[in-house]
């Protein structure tokens, strides 16, 4: 199977300045250079930083958006102004904006955020679990993960074997590298 997508997810609150977004911002430009087309929520953070990468690389960029849920709240889910990808598609919530994410990435790289980020990493590791053998490329972004792994490993009920379902990047030449191998397979 050819791969075409990849969806981006990470935190809405990460700053322009920081070291997360330019990654991502690069990845992105990385991943379009190579045809693959950006797939993330819409929203502020990660997700702009991915459409700007996009751009930058000549490719496109789809958001998945949801506008239920915000309670008034600026930058929720999508209606972030200077998010400005090329197409969008509206979810009718947050569970259903990530499944759709999911299902049409072909490639996962899942950067620092918060809550919702942990549901979405979640959610794409047990559908990787399931599938195992037919599973999608997961990256995750960041040193940090290796420490998230370590007290997961040690407190949760985590099956062996479960390690080969992930990569971690801890920097953007890691994560092009296996962006590369996975487009050779």
């Amino acid at each position: 199977m050819k791969l075409r997508t990849i969806s981006f997810f990470g935190g809405h609150n990460i700053s322009p300045k920081s070291s997360e977004y330019q990654a991502a911002k690069e990845i992105a430009k990385f991943c379009a250079r190579r045809g693959l087309t950006i797939l993330n929520g819409g929203g502020p953070g990660i997700m702009r930083a991915s459409t700007e990468g996009a751009h930058l690389g000549g490719g496109e960029a789809i958001g998945i958006t949801t506008y239920y849920g915000g309670f008034g709240r600026p930058n929720f889910e999508g209606v972030d102004p200077k998010n400005n990808f090329d197409k969008e598609i509206i979810a009718d919530d947050y569970f259903e904006r990530t499944k759709k994410l999911l299902r049409m990435g072909d490639i996962h790289i899942i950067f620092k955020g918060g809550p919702g980020t942990i549901s979405e990493f979640g959610m794409t590791w047990i559908m990787s679990s399931i599938h195992e053998g037919n599973s999608k490329p997961i990256i995750l972004y960041g040193s940090f993960w290796r420490d998230i792994f370590d007290v997961l490993s040690k407190t949760m009920l985590i099956r062996q074997g479960e390690d080969v379902l992930y990569n971690i990047a801890t920097n953007t030449e890691k994560a092009k590298d296996l962006i590369n191998v996975f487009l050779s397979k």
